[in-house]
């Protein structure tokens, strides 16, 4: 695979880059530690955390993510230049190898608080905010949008947009292809009703040959990424990449251009089950970290049972890692010519 961006202008990271989009309530610590089981090279991005719960919460809790994970990106949502700096610093003080910011999230609470999406509508804020936290957190500093809100001419808002985050440093631009209504749309609405535009990105990319810049936004297979990487960058999987989780496992072959292997699943579920039992030892529940691996044997015999057992015994007071083992026997791999490991 080919990327635009050269030796003498190498962007944020080595491209081509495989990300897995920041997903509110999904991509939580457990999430990103059981995509790691699946791929060593995608880059992993963390929940949008508000910068004001950062400089002022449970910094543990908020933040805290195994050492497993990296490559991890923290998402932070706000619009005051002061406080995403503080909390870009304090993010870049927990390890994470890139802070990312929201201006693209279209739910009530971002509009409430005008971040998120409604940033669209003031660049030279975004730019300012970029700016603070580039000079604050050490680490690449990196922004993800949509084309544009509401009656926003994207030809317009985006290249505003692009121009100013990068004049002010910001290390690469991931674009959600599709506007963001923010009247007459739920957030759930946002995420399917607007039509895609990959169009436009393209052309944002050839705008700025020498800028690092990927796509996000219904693209649901790696073959489709190929035909994206053609364009930009780096692809973002988002929906895909949680509901149907074993896709993952064919990114780092996929990335170096070469046949992907077998999955150890069996593998993959042993990690995870050691994993649970450290969580609920600590004082957590399996539910927590299956809640997330419910996906992964989609399309097999035996998945449908697979799924109850998780939905169902994983979530009963007590249930331990031996749910989850239960549930793998469950899969039947045989009958599709696959080995569980």
């Amino acid at each position: 695979m080919q990327s635009a961006v050269t030796e003498e202008n190498p962007g944020y990271v080595d491209a081509p880059v495989l990300a897995i989009a920041p997903m509110m309530d999904w991509t939580d610590r457990h999430c990103r530690f059981f995509h790691r089981r699946l791929t060593k090279s995608a880059l992993l991005y963390t929940e949008m955390v508000v910068a004001d719960a950062v400089v002022h919460g449970d910094r543990e809790r908020l933040l805290g993510f195994d050492a497993a994970e990296h490559p991890v990106a923290l998402q932070l949502g706000g619009a005051d230049p002061a406080k995403l700096a503080e909390a870009a610093r304090i993010g870049a003080s927990f390890g994470y190898d890139e802070i990312n910011l929201n201006v693209g999230c279209p739910s009530d609470r971002v509009q409430s608080g005008t971040f998120g999406a409604c940033l669209m509508r003031t660049p030279a804020l975004v730019a300012e905010c970029v700016a603070a936290m580039k000079g604050s957190a050490g680490i690449p500093v990196t922004v993800k949008c949509r084309i544009g809100v509401d009656d926003q001419d994207p030809e317009i808002a985006l290249s505003d947009l692009a121009g100013q985050v990068f004049a002010a440093g910001a290390d690469a631009l991931w674009v959600h292809a599709r506007k963001a209504w923010l009247e007459g749309l739920s957030p759930k609405e946002n995420r399917d009703v607007p039509p895609l535009d990959y169009g436009r990105v393209y052309r944002l990319k050839q705008a700025h040959p020498d800028r690092f810049i990927g796509i996000n936004g219904g693209i649901v297979s790696l073959h489709e990424a190929s035909a994206h990487l053609r364009h930009v960058d780096g692809v973002m999987l988002g929906r895909a990449a949680y509901h149907t989780p074993a896709l993952l496992a064919g990114v780092d072959a996929w990335l170096a251009g070469e046949e992907p292997a077998a999955a150890d699943f069996e593998a993959v579920v042993a990690s995870m089950a050691d994993y649970a039992e450290r969580h609920i030892a600590a004082g957590g529940r399996l539910a927590h970290v299956t809640r997330h691996m419910v996906g992964l044997f989609h399309g097999l015999p035996g998945a449908r049972r697979y799924r109850q057992i998780l939905s169902t015994e994983a979530t009963r007071p007590g249930a331990g890692p031996e749910v989850l083992l239960g549930a793998f026997a469950a899969v039947d791999f045989s009958a599709r010519g696959l080995d569980a490991a």
